[in-house]
């Protein structure tokens, strides 16, 4: 990954092989990163993406293979037991330009993605919300 900070704006490139929430994880660790916003493009060769269940309580995941197209990626960055939470969410394309969204829960480049995180003053814990069953900010 490679990265470039304009005030409080970061413009991160990542390349093929790297894996997209583990990767921001890091960036965010590294540079102390504790609440801000995620958006950016790009391509993946695997991806798996989800849909919770409120009923169930219970994510519906979908890996997603070969040529795929990351048509928007939005998100948030917050923490979880005092560690980074990265949140993200995506809209992936196929080649016949259909396209499916939902949770990121992994993502692997096969060309670039190109984002920007946004980094915030601050900070914004997370906790368990029994009545959601989800992780929901404690504001």
């Amino acid at each position: 990954m490679k990265s470039r900070k304009f005030g409080n704006r970061w413009v991160v490139r990542m390349d093929r092989g790297e894996e997209v929430v583990e990767s921001l994880k890091a960036f965010c660790r590294e540079h102390r990163i504790r609440l801000g916003t995620v958006t950016g493009i790009g391509a993946t060769n695997r991806a798996v993406i989800g849909l919770f269940r409120t009923t169930t309580r219970e994510y519906l995941t979908r890996e997603f293979s070969g040529d795929l197209e990351i048509l928007n990626l939005t998100g948030n960055v917050s923490t979880l037991d005092g560690d980074v939470y990265i949140h993200l969410h995506a809209t992936l394309s196929d080649p016949e330009h259909r396209a499916w969204g939902g949770h990121l829960t992994s993502a692997i480049i096969s060309g670039t993605l190109e984002a920007v995180v946004h980094e915030m003053e601050g900070s914004v814990e997370r906790g368990f919300d029994e009545q959601v069953g989800l992780n929901l900010f404690r504001l």
